[in-house]
């Protein structure tokens, strides 16, 4: 049997940092109103004309160099993200631009927060099926264009960044099983309202911003992952302690912890990083997932259980051996 292998990953953070601090500037609240909340002390933000393909680029070149490949052996590209830099073309394909990759389909795939779980289950698709034999995917987003820097209850949550991962076929290792999820009865718990078919007057007037009703999603979040977690290990015939690292959504980390509490899990053995970034949404997974292999955590042989959920709702886990 033949596995998706994730070969090489790479991230990138805008240099800018804003912090907890830095944001009580602006709206009443401090660090310790946000951090014992959130468990965030500072986001970046991207720079004013840096977009979403500018940090899919960095994180791109970064897990290319770890797999040691040449953008011309990519023949997949998935972007996943909700800030793209334009209606269209996709991210995906001014992303492939940039590498100078020319010929393989190239395209975004939208699920918000879950966004790269869906794309990297959407490549692992395209591999075992012989379509392509290797593929990049990303998750990048500049959260910050779509912030309503006035309102407390959501600014304080949300960065910009980018993680990207290498996929190629292996014998032993790779993608053990993938599970995607969504309800869009919960459509109006978490949304931005203003698009290019409904309400274009928002957008155009430059008032599309993040709504969201934070205890729903709080309480949906963590159902929905207790959940994830015992569907994707009954799908594999796993035991819980057969996961040596959970690499969630980075959220909130009273989110992670329950989801750690649910597998049984050490908070040792989970990849937090929302401390130093904020919810990076599509981004979020890829990036934890970088700093925790380049750091030596996450080891060659390993088994992770990724798990993201997002606006949608949609929800979604990956089960891998690294």
């Amino acid at each position: 049997m033949t596995y998706a292998r994730i070969l090489g990953t790479g991230s990138y953070l805008p240099e800018k940092v804003v912090t907890n601090d830095d944001l009580a500037q602006i709206v009443d609240t401090s660090h310790e109103w946000i951090y014992s909340r959130t468990g965030i002390r500072e986001r970046r933000i991207a720079a004013e004309g840096q977009t979403t393909c500018d940090l899919a680029e960095q994180a791109s070149r970064a897990a290319l160099a770890a797999a040691g490949c040449e953008a011309g052996d990519i023949d997949l590209i998935i972007v996943a993200t909700t800030t793209p830099d334009r209606i269209f073309p996709s991210t995906a394909c001014l992303l492939q631009e940039r590498l100078g990759n020319r010929g393989a389909p190239a395209f975004d795939v939208q699920a918000v927060c879950t966004g790269f779980i869906y794309a990297l289950a959407t490549a692992e698709k395209f591999l075992r099926s012989g379509s392509a034999q290797r593929a990049l995917v990303v998750g990048a987003e500049t959260m910050s264009r779509i912030v309503d820097w006035n309102d407390r209850s959501t600014c304080v949550l949300f960065g910009d960044g980018a993680g990207a991962v290498v996929v190629g076929m292996d014998e032993e290792f790779g993608i053990i099983s993938s599970h995607l999820h969504a309800d869009g009865t919960y459509k109006d718990l978490l949304t931005v309202a203003g698009g290019v078919s409904e309400h274009p007057e928002i957008l155009r007037n430059g008032g599309a911003h993040i709504l969201m009703r934070g205890n729903e999603v709080f309480r949906m979040a963590v159902t929905t992952l207790d959940n994830i977690v015992e569907e994707a290990l009954a799908a594999s015939g796993l035991d819980r302690k057969d996961v040596q690292w959970l690499v969630p959504h980075q959220a909130n980390t009273r989110i992670i912890g329950a989801t750690a509490k649910r597998l049984g899990m050490s908070m040792d053995q989970v990849i937090v990083t929302v401390d130093r970034h904020g919810n990076t949404s599509g981004a979020s997974i890829p990036l934890a997932f970088d700093v925790a292999v380049r750091d030596g955590r996450i080891r060659r042989g390993d088994t992770v259980l990724m798990e993201g959920f997002g606006g949608g709702f949609t929800w979604g886990s990956i089960l891998l051996r690294y």
